[in-house]
């Protein structure tokens, strides 16, 4: 079913800043609320008037938002700007290659209940909303999220999927999603949060966001309480693409989860033409380092519909960890990997730097790409104990 992005009020939607950010270039300009349709989009300088017709055509289909403080990182100027390249609508999403799906990483497919996706043993996705501060034109969840993709969860869907977990012992880790469970009003974050600490069982609640990019002002300290729980260990996972996310605003918000002892995680997405150089990686690693976030994740793109004109190859990915692996701290480097199609979970696919094993030798590579033998060690002998 197509979809209008809607320029009205979103439910669980975030509180926009009025002030313009004061590290803008002069050539950028700042919105004072989220853009939200594409004639927001062109009276803002992000959309030419003569691509009007064919951005509206994309956002028929496919939600658009950028919040205020995404909005006042994008240089109109810049044809090839990082930002836009990843929250302005492209004609080109219209375009849908045989291979990519709806559902690329097989959320349905591990859905037993509403709100949950069951892939691992150990843990489970609970995704509260599907409700975003901006959209990225990536997503492997475009289908689902938006004013006209799927409804948050009801109290009785809620319910469900916490008797889920409750009725499961081997679930210790609980990950919240969606959406973006951040977009809740800290009062509601912390009734979820607080069911979840009272199983017992459940002993990781992590949170997957872009709101302390997208839209900092709403970290505020009531958040940061509602995720800490006395026994329970949490976690906040940032999706970030590029250093210029990392505003002052930004690392403020994201130092108020760490200084309350929430350690944070990132995740990335290897985006053509965003962050697909050893010089814009690197320099979003440091950031995110000298921020203390840990780099966790490096995404190879999903195979979202749409979305072909922002992937890179396998290869260019494994060059790029090379070249991290060569030139920056053992800080700095994220696990590149990819979700495989179909629900069959992430494994990573960073470069192999162990050839040629054999008895007792094998080669392996170092950084600077040279070759050296290394003995292996005689391999231990089979004990049969039967």
């Amino acid at each position: 079913m197509a979809r209008v992005a809607c320029p009205g009020k979103v439910a669980f939607g975030p509180r926009v800043s009025q002030r313009k950010a004061t590290t803008m270039p002069s050539t950028m300009r700042s919105a004072a609320r989220t853009l939200r349709h594409p004639s927001d989009l062109a009276e803002a300088g992000l959309v030419a008037p003569e691509r009007l017709a064919d951005v509206e055509r994309v956002a028929a289909q496919y939600a658009v938002a950028i919040s205020p403080a995404m909005a006042a990182l994008i240089d109109p100027a810049d044809p090839h700007d990082p930002i836009a390249r990843q929250f302005v609508p492209d004609p080109a999403e219209l375009h849908v290659a045989a291979e990519e799906r709806g559902d690329p990483i097989g959320d349905d497919a591990k859905s037993p209940v509403a709100g949950i996706v069951h892939r691992y043993p150990d843990r489970v996705l609970l995704k509260l909303v599907h409700v975003c501060p901006v959209y990225c034109r990536f997503c492997f969840r475009r289908e689902q999220v938006g004013p006209g993709g799927r409804p948050s969860l009801s109290p009785a869907e809620l319910a469900a999927a916490l008797d889920y977990v409750r009725a499961r012992p081997d679930i210790w880790e609980v990950i919240l999603t969606g959406g973006d469970p951040l977009i809740l009003s800290a009062r509601r974050l912390r009734r979820v949060v607080r069911a979840l600490a009272a199983i017992d069982h459940v002993k990781i609640i992590r949170v997957h966001t872009r709101v302390p990019v997208a839209a900092p002002e709403r970290v505020t300290r009531e958040m940061v309480r509602a995720l800490k729980v006395p026994g329970k260990a949490s976690y906040v996972a940032l999706h970030v693409n590029h250093a210029r996310e990392l505003t002052p605003a930004a690392r403020a918000a994201c130092a108020q989860f760490v200084d309350a002892g929430i350690p944070m995680l990132s995740q990335s997405v290897l985006l053509r033409g965003v962050n697909d150089d050893a010089v814009t990686l690197g320099a979003l690693m440091r950031a995110l380092v000298e921020s203390r976030i840990k780099p966790y994740y490096l995404h190879q793109g999903d195979l979202a519909r749409g979305t072909a004109h922002l992937r890179t190859s396998l290869a260019s990915g494994q060059d790029l960890m090379r070249a991290l692996r060569g030139r920056h701290s053992g800080l700095c480097q994220p696990t590149y990997v990819l979700d495989v199609p179909g629900g069959f979970g992430k494994v990573p696919i960073g470069p192999n730097y162990l050839v040629s094993a054999d008895l007792g030798a094998c080669d392996v590579f170092d950084v600077e790409g040279r070759r050296h033998a290394y003995p292996t060690g005689p391999r231990k002998a089979r004990i049969n104990v039967g």
